[in-house]
């Protein structure tokens, strides 16, 4: 099995033999084995814990590199008149939000849902990868207070 220590960023996915699809949980690791989407299994060990973005690359031991494809999973669309306003709501929960121009993308949640509802939040479910804002700091991640 081969063996990953190193994470190459925005890489040309031309040059990748190989595609790991990984939802937005399994983007965030520092150890752990994973399977290509063409069945070879690697083992990823990284310094540090890394949140790992669409077109990062796993550089494996024998120099080749598995680009990285963020999942497809269920969301919840967010529309509403105000976005800024839902958006304030969202990000004092620190739950990760993905923005558009004309609506907010934030991973399914029923207690965060029924919070937005109340809002008056117009929502609908919808099947996409989940790319969320990095943050303020660089980093990709945010800690769930909702569960």
């Amino acid at each position: 099995m081969h063996i990953t220590h190193e994470i190459k960023e925005n890489i040309n996915t031309n040059i990748a033999v190989d595609t790991v699809t990984l939802d937005y949980e399994g983007r965030f690791l520092r150890r752990k084995k994973l399977t290509s989407d063409k069945g070879e299994d690697f083992l990823v060990e990284l310094p540090e814990t890394r949140s790992l973005n669409s077109n990062d690359g796993f550089v494996l031991d024998d120099g080749r590199i598995i680009s990285i494809n963020p999942a497809t999973e269920p969301l919840t669309l967010i529309k509403h008149p105000n976005l800024t306003r839902i958006a304030w709501h969202i990000g004092n929960r620190h739950t990760p939000c993905q923005i558009d121009t004309t609506c907010l993308l934030v991973r399914k949640d029923h207690v965060l849902d029924d919070m937005l509802k109340k809002l008056g939040a117009e929502l609908s479910t919808v099947h996409a990868p989940f790319i969320p804002e990095g943050g303020a700091y660089g980093h990709g991640r945010t800690h769930d207070h909702h569960g």
